[in-house]
């Protein structure tokens, strides 16, 4: 049997294991229970698929979705895979196919739904089966308290009451604290080894704007850098995804709505748009996103604010999982909230559930109105403590100003009690400001004594303290009074001048530069090709990818994700043997598609295979490296190793070898403060080179010649010692 790390690599393509991974699979493998927290994009599903590959028998993977199913098979099947699935979209001979392949041992990994699961039949055919594991994926369905809940998953118990020596693993990207607790509960899984990595995604960007006018500050927001982007947009209401969907249809952008009131096929159709087609946009409800893995969705953007964090934070992970970056953007205002609160109070949800419901919101709101690092806010919501800023959203990299307004306050809830808690923020204002109008005249509120007591601050500022009152929980909508504000038990403190309160100073809207969204540090997938010659054998890339995937039926994300692309155009392999280290190439992808991308990547020189494209930063080193070689250059300085350096920044061990070359070649390190060889054979090693570079130029006549001895990275850096030397 090939070990897990064997199996990584020949399978998928891979290197290095991530975070918890490798010791979830060799918990499985061995036997054991495992709760799984890791957040969307981070790998989950090789915790499981590796284990169903390597046990004796089939991996039973519970999934809520049958798009879900289908992405996930076709995956595994572009990778050699014995993979299937069991649902509704089969007909019945099929079915009985996938049935038989599951008792023969034909199959590693089968997916079906909870539902058909717990069928009797189904059950006694799993009777008969050898298993390798069960799998239940999304399990904060299974959680009343989650934002996901299917009552189908609380039937799952039944796994481990009839196949008791069976290892189970269930894992989720989202579940706060009581969530955790209560998958662990409904599923029998309180023994069962839980691990829990870092819900970080320091890939994506967030950003949240005040909601003014939401479609055009959307369409500014897209045309400042994601022209050319896949990405989703939610929106609360049915209505409204069709008209921000033909919206952007008409600006030109290929966009297309989806929400459970559209016809099956219809919906089915646009959804197997947006995962084949490049640049589309969808808009849609809630209704969409579970079980869409599709790595290269750049951005997320939520016109409304949706239930709660965990909800947030579900959605928005659906950017980037192939880890380059992306932006997690949300509007919302005064109306969202009392919206929200509407909807919660209207449910036919108990009162327990629904002071649950408020909390979260309230939790969400308190992200909305940070003025520290939206991401330690996220983070310590999920149990996660960080202490430093993250460089990477908006209050990070625009700081928020506050300023004191304890007396703005008390005039604000003040004139709330003085109107008698009957009237909308607007009425409110009027009556702050002075304004001898219809509505103030008739309710006679120019008599009180808050009329015009608030002429230092103009009309915005004010909306400013109201919306940030109720998302302190300070006013409260009431939502039988039409959106009227109520004053709650925490404002008291405030008014008896016991308590000092600090508003956020909400920044000026100001017109969007159209700039290309990126991280603060370049990784090497993160490169903007400038030269000509290597945006045009991307675009040559590209365009092979799409013309293999619709030759197949498959979506261009499943014959390679972009960063292996811009591998290629990086590295520009002339052979297979060395298109075989490019990070997300496994056995059976080269062997299907090494020579059709090989093809392409010959028509450029070879000789500038090694050389890193320019990198859009200001940030040039001065020593002559790229600005990723120099960050791997500091880690070295650091004392860490290159394994360890690899495992830190998640790419591929002769990657960061190359970067080490680069440094000797530039004489910022030495090759013997590398490499733990004897310099006796340092020195034969250079020596066959020189002796086989006259006729044989390059370097895998040298890899042969020590047959595979030596990794090409190792190889690498003792080149770039003897180039040294020549300078």
């Amino acid at each position: 049997m090939p070990s897990p790390q064997e199996t990584l690599h020949q399978v998928f393509g891979y290197e290095q294991f991530r975070d918890e991974q490798e010791g979830i699979i060799q918990h499985l493998i061995s036997g054991g229970d495992a709760l799984v927290l890791m957040p969307t994009g981070s790998g989950k599903s090789l915790c499981y698929q590796i284990p169903s590959m390597l046990r004796s028998g089939v991996g039973i993977i519970v999934s809520p979705l049958i798009a879900l199913m289908k992405n996930q098979v076709d995956r595994l099947l572009q990778m050699g895979v014995r993979a299937a699935f069991l649902n509704s979209s089969l007909d019945f001979q099929s079915q009985r196919k996938v049935e038989i392949q599951m008792q023969r041992s034909e199959l590693d990994l089968l997916y079906v739904a909870p539902e058909r699961l717990m069928t009797e039949s189904f059950l006694r055919l799993l009777e008969k089966t050898p298993l390798a594991l069960f799998a239940i994926d999304e399990a904060h369905c299974v959680s009343q308290w989650g934002h996901d809940f299917r009552p189908e998953y609380l039937q799952l118990t039944i796994l481990h009451e009839r196949f008791p020596k069976i290892p189970r693993i269930a894992l989720t990207a989202t579940a706060d604290l009581p969530t955790r607790k209560e998958i662990a509960e409904k599923l029998q899984l309180q023994n069962a080894k839980l691990f829990l990595t870092s819900f970080d995604r320091p890939n994506i960007r967030y950003h949240v704007e005040l909601k003014e006018n939401s479609r055009h500050q959307l369409l500014q927001w897209i045309q400042g850098g994601h022209e050319k982007h896949s990405g989703i947009v939610y929106c609360l209401s049915r209505k409204k995804t069709e008209k921000i969907a033909e919206f952007l249809q008409k600006k030109g952008f290929k966009a297309l709505p989806y929400h459970a009131g559209l016809d099956s096929e219809v919906r089915n159709l646009n959804q197997e748009r947006f995962l084949n087609e490049e640049g589309m946009i969808m808009v849609a409800t809630i209704a969409f996103g579970m079980g869409i893995d599709k790595p290269d969705v750049r951005f997320v953007a939520h016109l409304d604010l949706p239930k709660s964090l965990e909800a947030y934070f579900q959605e928005t992970g659906r950017a980037g999982r192939d880890g380059l970056p992306a932006d997690a953007w949300m509007t919302y205002g005064l109306g969202d909230v009392i919206t929200m609160k509407k909807m919660i109070s209207e449910s036919a949800a108990d009162e327990k559930r629904k002071r649950v419901e408020l909390q979260k919101l309230n939790s969400l709101l308190g992200f909305c109105e940070t003025t520290v690092c939206r991401r330690q806010v996220l983070l310590k919501y999920f149990g996660e403590e960080r202490n430093e800023s993250c460089g990477n959203c908006d209050t990070c990299l625009e700081p928020i100003e506050t300023w004191e307004g304890t007396v703005a306050a008390q005039k604000a809830i003040s004139c709330v009690f003085r109107s008698g808690e009957r009237f909308g923020a607007n009425h409110l204002i009027d009556i702050l400001l002075g304004e001898n109008n219809r509505r103030v005249e008739q309710f006679r509120h120019d008599r009180l004594s808050t009329f015009g007591i608030g002429k230092e601050y103009v009309f915005s500022q004010w909306h400013s303290v109201f919306r940030q009152l109720v998302a302190m929980d300070l006013l409260t909508a009431d939502l039988d009074g039409f959106g009227s504000l109520k004053i709650t038990e925490k404002a008291r403190p405030i008014l008896k001048g016991e308590k000092k309160i600090f508003f956020r100073k909400d920044p000026e809207p100001k017109k969007r530069e159209r700039i290309k969204t990126r991280l603060p540090k370049p990784t090497l997938a993160d490169f903007d090709f400038q030269e000509p010659e290597s945006q045009k054998l991307w675009e040559e890339l590209r365009s092979c990818r799409l013309e293999l995937a619709r030759k197949q039926g498959v979506p261009p994300y499943m014959i390679f994700h972009d960063s292996t692309l811009k591998e290629l155009v990086c590295r520009r392999p002339q052979t297979l043997e060395e298109f075989s280290h490019i990070s997300g190439v496994g056995e059976f992808k080269l062997k299907t598609y090494g020579e059709d991308f090989l093809e392409v990547v010959k028509k450029y020189p070879a000789g500038t295979a090694e050389k890193i494209p320019t990198v859009a930063s200001s940030n040039d080193s001065a020593s002559g490296l790229s600005d990723t070689a120099s960050d791997t250059l500091d880690l070295i300085r650091e004392g860490k190793t290159p394994e360890q350096i690899a495992a830190l920044r998640q790419l591929k061990l002769n990657t960061i070898y190359n970067h080490l070359a680069e440094a000797i070649q530039h004489r910022q390190l030495n090759v013997e403060e590398i490499l733990s060889l004897p310099i006796g054979e340092v020195r034969h090693i250079e020596n066959t080179m020189l002796s086989l570079q006259e006729n044989q130029p390059g370097m895998k006549p040298v890899f042969e010649a020590y047959q595979g001895k030596y990794e090409y990275g190792i190889l690498h850096c003792v080149r770039a010692g003897l180039l040294a030397r020549e300078r």
